[in-house]
């Protein structure tokens, strides 16, 4: 089971290897997440509007790719931020979770965001799942660019979690490239996890079923997994029919299967017919 669907799950139930059930609505009473996308260079007014929300007893995540600062890339550092932000609020309001600290101080921290002891909870990545935190209502992606579509929506998943009205700020580092392009509008239009793994799958490729390559284009020879979906569904059926009546492809049709299998060079999935 799985909220956030990857281009990788996506490319197994295409190729017949997993059966798919889709729950279209989400829990009574959740609100539409107002996503936006910002410039890196609005800062500034992100945390007035922050201090603002704060003081209207709003809960806030803050979230940065990188623990430290770094000589190697210029992003943002968690450690930082906090110290920015408290620097900004004073004292008591902002937390700091991330994947270096003990398992006790970082359940510290997310249990005196969730009492409403802390405001805001500054955190790299560790806490896209497992974190529930109702009254959360803001999430702040910062350098939202360099992560993936996946990520990205398990991230904005913390918070519009209560009955309240909750807002996603994707902050990209400008000049954008097409591809980062893509992934921000496709989140700030959609909050369906299949359409954006689809939209991921198109961006970036599934990768191999029976390889190690984790990304690059599908590979199949005549039609596109997304668009002809109902195809390859009646293909799967009339593929799972044969291998029942003919698992080893000995009889006319399946010899003729095995003829297809090496003319689009897949004739070495033959060895896999029996591994299901």
């Amino acid at each position: 089971m799985t909220a956030t669907p990857i281009p990788r799950s996506l490319a197994l139930t295409a190729y017949g290897d997993l059966d798919v059930s889709r729950l279209l609505e989400k829990p009574p009473g959740r609100k539409p997440i107002d996503t936006r996308a910002l410039p890196l260079e609005r800062l500034e007014e992100v945390v007035y509007a922050v201090g603002r929300a704060i003081q209207s007893k709003a809960r806030v995540y803050w979230v940065c790719p990188l623990v430290e600062e770094s000589e190697l890339v210029d992003l943002a550092a968690a450690t930082d931020r906090a110290a920015a932000l408290e620097q900004v609020f004073g004292p008591g309001i902002v937390g700091l979770v991330h994947g270096r600290l003990k398992p006790s101080e970082k359940d510290a921290a997310i249990g005196a965001f969730a009492r409403g002891e802390l405001k805001i909870l500054v955190a790299t990545t560790v806490i896209e799942v497992g974190i529930n935190v109702p009254e959360a209502t803001i999430m702040v992606i910062e350098h939202a660019e360099r992560y993936g579509l996946a990520q990205l929506h398990q991230l904005r998943g913390r918070v519009g979690r209560g009955g309240d009205r909750s807002t996603c700020l994707l902050l990209y580092q400008a000049p954008l490239g097409e591809v980062a392009r893509a992934r921000l509008k496709i989140l700030r239009e959609s909050e369906d996890g299949f359409r954006i793994a689809e939209e991921d799958l198109r961006l970036r490729g599934s990768g191999e079923v029976l390889g190690t390559k984790q990304s690059g284009l599908p590979g199949f020879k005549l039609c596109d997994p997304i668009q002809q979906e109902e195809l390859l569904l009646t293909a799967r059926t009339d593929a799972l029919n044969l291998l029942g009546k003919d698992p080893d492809l000995v009889s006319e049709r399946g010899k003729a299967m095995r003829i297809l299998l090496y003319l689009f060079e897949r004739d070495a999935a033959a060895r896999f017919l029996r591994a299901g």
